[in-house]
């Protein structure tokens, strides 16, 4: 009884696959076109915006510094202005702040990518599963018909097929975008990693300088 059921089931065919491998594809194309821009806007250049800076944060003037950088769209802008907002609470309150917004702009950078990753690991096994739903279609007719023979089942296995070459068809620029995405965000955040430890370094070598003019 079960397999009757299971037999009924597969016998719906490949369609239904084919249909929902567009839909995933569309998908993961609105995903694509949503992710770029946001990866390529936050892009960072850590050591021209902190030379933007240097001279400011020498000076102790964390104010200017942080009205150079408040508008920047970069990750190491960001990263920046979000220490420099509590610069005069000393060195630990900047990394601590500066150590929040990296992992604020993590999230933010990497979201929706998991779909993509995912449908880069599974469409083709999707596609799959659709391919065979269509050979086990394929032999029922023939089961039904003995007069096609080979014909009969070539034919519906070819059909089958395209349900594989769809799953491949979406899962390939899937993985294209994750891994240019992983990328871009991993160079991004290392950028504002980057500009942070060139902030860090800055006010830690004031501190004895101005431990020195207390006394």
């Amino acid at each position: 009884m079960l397999t009757t059921m299971l037999l009924g089931i597969a016998l719906t065919g490949a369609e239904w696959v084919l249909w929902l491998l567009l839909v995933l594809s569309v998908i993961s194309i609105g995903v694509m076109i949503e992710r770029v821009p946001v990866v390529r806007r936050t892009r960072s250049y850590p050591d021209k915006t902190y030379g933007a800076i240097r001279a400011l944060v020498e000076k102790g003037d964390f104010k200017g510094a942080h009205k150079v950088v408040a508008d920047g769209k970069g990750s190491d802008q960001m990263v920046l202005a979000a220490g420099l907002m509590v610069a005069h609470l000393g060195v630990a309150a900047v990394e601590e702040a500066m150590r929040a917004e990296e992992a604020r702009l993590k999230i933010y950078e990497e979201r929706f990518m998991a779909y993509l990753g995912t449908m880069g690991n599974n469409a083709p096994f999707i596609g799959l599963f659709g391919t065979v739903l269509g050979v086990i279609m394929a032999f029922h007719d023939l089961s039904l018909d003995a007069t096609g023979g080979a014909s009969t089942v070539m034919k519906g296995i070819s059909e089958a097929l395209i349900a594989t070459a769809v799953g491949l068809f979406v899962a390939i620029p899937a993985v294209v975008a994750f891994n240019y995405l992983l990328r871009a965000v991993k160079v991004n955040l290392a950028g504002a990693g980057i500009a942070a430890g060139y902030l860090v370094t800055a006010l830690k070598s004031e501190e004895p300088q101005s431990g020195s003019a207390a006394h």
